[in-house]
């Protein structure tokens, strides 16, 4: 087959079309124009894979929960998921940490543009104060009131509550197991039909990716220059150092520890483990979102990596909502520049601070475009650094999403290969010449 015809080849060429188009119509001024008839195609996508993200986690994680035939497995399988993800976060954020202090980014950011952006981007700051401050008032164990839904219809209408569908769906897997498996087996049968349907409906989606990313690519370089490409081009020179010692935080994690990881728990080179998830990659730097990203990231385990069905429908929905490697690494270079900006020493117990309750944060973090700001403020507040110098990355804040977004769901595959590997559910792919990336047939 042609490489022009293979989808993932059309993402990338979308994905650097849309770059060059959204520098042409930052250059330009065409910002309502971009806005007007190229964004709503990113919309459209992007809201087709949020679409069928939540009968997606509903299916896969109940037929899931269920083939695991007994709760001692589950928890098993359960504690090991939730340990490599606890355990990669808090490297993740370690590494972000010593990062921001051997380089210091925020000395590198002149006065002059500090002020700017602290005035440029304050109503954007009270916005996010705004959240915080609803995010505050469930007090300190508000993540787990928030994890149990008072009703799953109502959690399931909103992608944000994505922890709460999944435990409904270990809860109610759970129960399916409880009961006599004649009358449990028509409802098992009806959520691997509602997984099967929207597995199909992702490659039908899928086709669609091309014009998707370009167009959301677009609009993400239009909307971050404001309509005015000197703009983003003056302060992407004022926040370099912060954005390369971001980026390069982010491909420390994944080409060190996720290979290290890789290494220790199965037998996978790490070569073809990015060979084989690359299209989710493309998919989550496009779209800013690892929920939106999730049946994609399934479907690259399964057909590509050769993760069993089992395990990646209960590892990848639960990384989706509590593994958030990218972003609890992004809220610590974060947290440290801005205090550098403003002149502030942090001593070491604040960054203790910083570690422990981004690794939290991680877990409630919902996973959409821009969450981790909000969280962001929490720790900067919590170690008395003003909430208001969040000011100073959100220009590029859009930017370093789609970087920690690919980073996330990197490290959702890699739990899945390591939990796949050691429950013995790790099987060879064989290549089928000539197929294309859609699949046409279950």
């Amino acid at each position: 087959m042609p490489w022009y015809r293979q989808l993932h080849w059309q993402i990338i060429l979308g994905l650097l079309l849309g770059l060059a188009f959204g520098i042409v119509s930052a250059a330009n001024g065409w910002t309502t124009f971009t806005k007007n008839w190229i964004a709503p195609f990113g919309d459209i996508f992007l809201n087709a894979l949020k679409l069928v993200a939540v009968p997606l986690v509903l299916g896969s994680l109940i037929t899931g929960v269920t083939s695991l035939s007994d709760v001692g497995k589950l928890g098993r399988m359960g504690g090991k998921t939730i340990a490599l993800y606890v355990a990669t976060t808090a490297i993740a954020i370690t590494i972000g940490l010593v990062l921001a202090n051997v380089v210091q980014p925020g000395k590198f950011l002149p006065t002059q543009m500090r002020d700017e952006l602290m005035a440029a981007y304050s109503s954007d700051v009270e916005a996010s104060r705004q959240k915080v401050q609803d995010v505050e008032k469930g007090g300190p164990l508000k993540i787990l009131t928030d994890m149990v839904p008072s009703n799953i219809f109502s959690a399931a209408s909103n992608n944000s509550n994505m922890l709460q569908v999944v435990f409904f769906a270990i809860f109610f897997g759970i129960g399916l197991l409880q009961v006599p498996e004649e009358r449990a087996r028509p409802l098992v049968r009806f959520f691997r039909s509602l997984s099967d349907v929207s597995i199909r409906l992702v490659d039908l989606i899928m086709l669609m990716a091309p014009l998707g990313v370009f167009a959301l690519m677009a609009n993400t370089i239009t909307v971050a220059s404001k309509g005015n490409l000197s703009q983003l081009v003056g302060l992407l020179q004022g926040l370099l150092v912060y954005c390369l010692t971001v980026a390069g935080g982010l491909a420390l994690h994944t080409l060190g520890v996720y290979s290290t990881v890789l290494r220790l728990f199965s037998r996978m080179s790490f070569r073809k483990f990015l060979g084989g998830i690359g299209k989710a990659q493309l998919v989550a730097f496009s779209t800013s979102s690892s929920g939106a990203t999730l049946p994609v990231t399934m479907e690259c385990c399964e057909e590509k990596l050769g993760v069993s069905e089992e395990v990646s429908s209960f590892v990848l929905p639960l990384g989706a909502t509590i593994n958030m490697d990218g972003t609890a690494l992004y809220q610590g270079v974060a947290a440290v520049f801005i205090a550098q900006a403003l002149g502030m020493d942090l001593s070491l117990a604040a960054q203790l601070n910083i570690l422990l309750l981004a690794v939290m944060a991680s877990i409630g973090t919902a996973a959409v475009p821009g969450a981790g700001v909000v969280m962001l403020i929490i720790i900067l507040e919590s170690i008395g650094v003003p909430s208001a110098g969040i000011a100073l990355i959100l220009g590029v804040d859009r930017i370093l999403d789609m970087l920690r977004t690919v980073t996330n769901i990197t490290g959702d595959c890699v739990v899945a290969v390591s939990v796949a590997a050691s429950e013995g559910q790790l099987h060879a792919v064989a290549p089928r010449p000539g197929q294309d990336d859609i699949r046409l047939h279950k």
